[in-house]
C-alpha cells in the first residue's frame, strides 16, 4: 500500500513477523485533507527551518492534490503553529521557534502557493493538529471518516497529527510526496513506521485515483 522503502516489511523483517502492517486502513466514504504547518516558517528560506527543498516540493504536490480534490467536494483544513509569548509555549528544544513565531509574525502566514485553497484555517500551539483545537468539530460537521494528512515536518507535527487522527478513530491516509522534512531519511523512516501501525502511505497520484473512484461512485449513486 506504500512506496516508502517497503514499509510493510514484506522483505521479511521482524515487524512483519510480528504481524505489523497486516491490514490496510482503506478509504471510508467522506474524506478531508489536513494541511499541517505549511507556513512561511517552514517554507520560506528567510527562516532557518524554511530551507528544505523537500518541504518545498511537498507544498507543490499538496497544492496539486487540493486543486484536484476541492471540485469533488473534499473539505480542506489547514493550520499554522505559533504562540502569544514564551509563557504559553511548551519546552521546545528547537531554537528557531523562539524567534519570529508569535502572533502577528509573518512566519505564521500560509505559504502563498496554498493561499485561498483551504476551507478552515487556525493556529495551533502543540505538535498535533488535533491537540486543543476545533479540528474535530469541523470534521464531524462535514461527516468525515477519512483524513488525508499533508504538511511539515513528517517526523514532527505530521507524525503527531497522524497518531492523534488514528486515536480519534479516523481512517488515516498519508500522501507521501505531500509531506516534507529537513532530511529525507527522517521522512522515510517515520512514514515507514506509521505505515506499519496507524496509516496507509501512498503517492498522491494513488490518492487522486482513490478519490476519483470514491466521489465518482457517490455521484453515480445519487443520480
Amino acid at each position: 500500500m506504500s512506496s516508502v522503502s517497503d514499509p510493510s516489511g514484506a522483505g521479511g523483517d521482524a515487524f512483519a513477523a510480528a504481524s505489523y502492517a497486516a491490514r490496510d486502513m482503506g478509504f471510508g466514504t467522506h474524506a478531508a485533507i489536513l494541511v499541517v504547518d505549511f507556513q512561511r516558517a517552514f517554507t520560506d528560506p528567510d527562516y532557518p527551518m524554511g530551507r528544505s527543498e523537500h518541504v518545498s516540493s511537498a507544498v507543490d504536490q499538496t497544492a496539486q492534490l487540493i486543486d484536484f480534490a476541492r471540485p469533488l467536494g473534499v473539505p480542506v483544513a489547514s493550520c499554522s503553529i505559533g504562540w502569544h509569548s514564551e509563557g504559553d509555549m511548551a519546552r521546545w528544544k528547537i531554537g528557531a521557534v523562539y524567534n519570529d513565531m508569535f502572533y502577528g509574525d509573518k512566519s505564521l502566514e500560509t505559504d502563498p502557493r496554498l493561499a485561498g485553497k483551504t476551507d478552515f484555517h487556525f493556529i495551533k500551539s502543540a505538535p498535533s493538529m488535533f491537540f486543543g483545537t476545533p479540528l474535530n468539530t469541523f470534521l464531524n460537521k462535514q461527516g468525515v471518516d477519512t483524513v488525508l494528512i499533508t504538511g511539515a515536518t513528517t517526523s514532527g507535527c505530521v507524525r503527531a497529527t497522524i497518531v492523534d487522527a488514528f486515536s480519534h478513530g479516523y481512517r488515516v491516509i498519508v500522501p507521501e510526496d505531500c509531506c516534507g522534512d529537513q532530511e529525507l531519511e527522517a521522512h522515510r523512516a517515520n512514514l515507514r513506521d506509521v505505515s506499519r501501525r496507524y496509516a496507509d502511505v501512498m503517492p498522491s497520484e494513488q490518492v487522486r485515483l482513490a478519490l476519483n473512484t470514491l466521489y465518482g461512485d457517490q455521484t453515480n449513486g445519487n443520480a
